[in-house]
């Protein structure tokens, strides 16, 4: 696979490693990760209650497809004081976006593979 247009927000080894490197279940997981980040994304507002349950949930799924910076930076705004949540929170949005690039370039090539039988 070319990986063309990956930033490196995602180690796709470590989805291989998880998925046994089956493209269907890679796509399913790729797939749920894009609803997850969808569903907890506007949470990630210190404003809105629960965005600590928002950061915890997105910083799993990031470590299960191999988002790293994504899920340090989860980490990060989890532990945060009041204070200073406001700017982990944009460094959480920042990287759920390369994150997401990432996938939907990875999806993209899955969808091409598959095409190509």
């Amino acid at each position: 696979m070319s990986r063309r247009d990956l930033t490196g927000a995602v180690d796709f080894a470590v989805l291989d490693r998880t998925t046994g490197g089956d493209d269907g279940v890679a796509e399913e997981v790729l797939g749920l990760f894009v609803q997850q980040a969808g569903m907890w994304s506007p949470m990630l507002d210190a404003r809105v209650e629960g965005w600590r349950d928002a950061v915890h949930t997105i910083r799993g799924a990031a470590a299960g497809i191999g988002a790293g910076e994504l899920a340090a930076a989860c980490e990060a705004a989890e532990v945060a004081e009041k204070v200073i949540a406001p700017a982990r929170l944009d460094h959480v949005r920042n990287a759920l976006d390369r994150a997401l690039a990432d996938v939907a370039a990875w999806r993209h090539e899955l969808m091409l593979r598959s095409l190509k039988g």
